[in-house]
């Protein structure tokens, strides 16, 4: 679930006294010093003192003396962050994912504030200076999750060990599963205009010619102009990647490149349209920078899509025939499933009768159920104002590749909010066994860990009751 806008501008607020606190006028009135030192990281009394304020502002609540929590805190991501350093974890962290990372997250506060420039007044810098303060903390977050992903990516629970779990377990400690539902969506894409996709070309045209004059560098013009926001940063430069992984056009032309000083010609994907470089390959992998831009779909291009969408909607209300369909649809009635199979853009839903799927973090489909937080804001916002069985009026979104998109949303099923069972709910009850071993394991494993790093800590920390045994020697 999103922050208010009061919760992000408390810390935007504190995100200004952190950089603050590392100005040199402000470090020279300031007494700071290393209290707790785990394998190589140190860990210094204001980083002690900005994490309390963070989660202060967040509403966070301690289980134990915050003196004593909040460094323990900090002392258990830097036992993962000294592991992921031993296990060359970081070699699976590329710039294009902080970058993901970081484009997301400032995407989130422009959203809240209002505009970019609104975002660089509050926090007194410019874009690029947001990007790089973000920079190496994202880092270390993304750290921390390979790592851990990494140590349990092995656990799994077999059903009998699920219904074991369940079977003695007192009601009111029964997981509560919050309302679900189920939609199914049929998807336009607006057509962008030729004159549009000419002026795109005709850019990438431009940029070539630069580059093969000499002019300036491929990575420069990717970061003027480049849309993709993974790459944008590091001068457009991808991280080794094997064929199966890149859009099959991106490929086809990226996997024939064989000198690193040409630039390919220009290459249209499901993204919009590139221009190429090679930078190394190495076995069946590819190591390539490229600049992407995106056609502008215009305003009457989507409301065309809309028309036709409404003209869609009230066809399978009414149950009658499209007038493109008669003559050789033969069914009894038309569906809004015969819709979506005939009519939708979208290669994914339309495979799948228009069904959304949700998928975890790894993008693995968990099921076709969503909680309301989980659905993209467009389609949850209509959706929520649905029964079941009805079909919503056209909207417009972003989907998950960048493009303006337009759709119509039919609530196949509203699960309400229930106590967990095996019959109904064997996934959720699964996850939560799942979860449970999960965190156990990694308590187990901080605990060993700590026994066999480097710990030194400040002797005001020596009393402390902590949540993990070792830190005291």
């Amino acid at each position: 679930m999103k922050k208010s806008l009061v919760s992000l501008l408390s810390l935007l607020t504190l995100w200004n006294l952190s950089l603050q606190a590392q100005s040199a006028d402000s470090l020279q009135n300031i007494v700071d010093e290393v209290v707790w030192v785990v394998g190589d990281e140190a860990i210094l009394k204001s980083d002690i003192e900005v994490t309390r304020i963070q989660a202060a502002m967040e509403g966070m609540r301690w289980s134990g003396d915050p003196d004593c929590a909040v460094p323990e805190q900090i002392a258990v991501q830097k036992l993962f962050l000294h592991q992921a350093a031993i296990d060359s974890v970081d070699k699976d962290i590329t710039e294009n994912d902080i970058s993901a990372e970081i484009e997301s997250r400032i995407d989130y506060m422009v959203e809240q504030v209002g505009s970019r420039e609104k975002l660089e007044e509050y926090r007194k810098q410019s874009m690029s200076q947001i990007r790089q303060s973000m920079h190496d903390d994202l880092r270390d977050q993304l750290l921390i999750q390979r790592m851990k992903q990494k140590l349990v990516q092995d656990i799994s629970v077999t059903p009998a060990e699920v219904r074991r779990y369940f079977k003695d377990l007192p009601e009111d400690s029964i997981p509560f599963v919050p309302t679900a539902v189920e939609v199914q969506v049929l998807t336009l894409m607006p057509r962008v205009s030729p004159e549009e996709i000419n002026r795109v070309k005709d850019e990438l045209r431009e940029y070539t010619e630069r580059i093969n004059k000499g002019e300036t560098s491929f990575s420069t013009l990717a970061r003027l102009y480049s849309e993709d926001p993974g790459s944008r940063r590091s001068g457009g430069e991808m991280d080794y990647v094997g064929r199966g992984i890149l859009d099959p056009a991106f490929a086809a032309v990226a996997f024939n490149l064989t000198d690193p000083t040409k630039v390919s010609k220009i290459v249209e994907s499901e993204f919009g349209f590139h221009i190429i470089q090679l930078v190394d390959k190495r076995g069946d992998k590819i190591k390539v920078r490229h600049i992407l831009r995106k056609p502008v779909v215009s305003d009457s291009a989507i409301n065309v899509s809309l028309a036709r969408l409404d003209t869609l909607a009230n066809d399978i209300r009414t149950a009658s025939i499209p007038q493109r369909l008669q003559g050789f649809y033969t069914g009894d009635s038309f569906t809004f499933e015969d819709a979506v199979s005939f009519f939708s853009d979208d290669k994914d839903t339309r495979n799948n009768r228009g069904l959304m799927a949700n998928k975890d973090e790894r993008g693995q489909l968990k099921s076709s159920r969503f909680e309301m937080h989980e659905l993209p804001t467009e389609v949850a916002r209509v959706v929520d104002t649905l029964q079941v069985g009805q079909i919503s009026n056209p909207f417009t979104m972003i989907n998950e590749r960048g493009k303006t998109v337009c759709v119509i949303a039919k609530l196949k099923n509203r699960i309400p909010g229930h106590k967990a069972s095996i019959t109904e709910d064997f996934q959720v009850m699964k996850d939560v066994v799942l979860e449970r071993r999960r965190s156990t394991f990694l308590h187990d494993w901080v605990e060993k860990k700590i026994k066999s790093t480097y710990v030194r800590l400040n002797d005001q920390y020596r009393d402390c009751k902590f949540e993990y045994d070792g830190w005291v020697r």
